[in-house]
């Protein structure tokens, strides 16, 4: 297993990337790990996708199943699998559209919440506006 080698960091990768690249490298597909975890193939898509994260517990599982850190699949640092082959890398051009999106997604999910947040205050303003 490859320590820290940039290719999943959080800076280039997600938890869902890198539980995506954990369960290849595994030689795993979806329904495979599902089953190992006592879990819906959908779950696992959910997870893969970052639309939902693991519980605590199902995190320690996930990482032993797939040999990698729990630190790794979290954050890109600590045990992970070993990087892909030169020959299988992406093209610098690929890998700028694909950290620009990744960027794009942070940037969503943080208005998400922002948006999250105006509209619990203009809720509260309402509320006490009529009382």
């Amino acid at each position: 297993m490859a320590e820290d080698t940039g290719w999943f960091s959080a800076e280039t990768a997600t938890f869902g990337d890198r539980l995506a690249g954990a369960r290849d490298a595994a030689g795993m597909n979806q329904k495979g790990l599902a089953e190992k975890l006592g879990v819906k193939t959908a779950v696992i898509a959910g997870w893969e996708d970052d639309l939902k994260e693991p519980r605590a517990n199902r995190l320690q599982m996930v990482s032993g199943i797939l040999g990698v850190s729990m630190s790794w699949l979290l954050t890109g640092e600590g045990d992970g699998p070993d990087a892909p082959d030169d020959a299988n890398a992406m093209s610098d051009d690929l890998q700028d559209l694909l950290t620009e999106m990744r960027a794009l997604r942070s940037q969503i999910a943080q208005s998400g919440e922002k948006l999250g947040r105006l509209e619990k205050r203009l809720r509260s303003a309402l509320k006490n506006q009529h009382d």
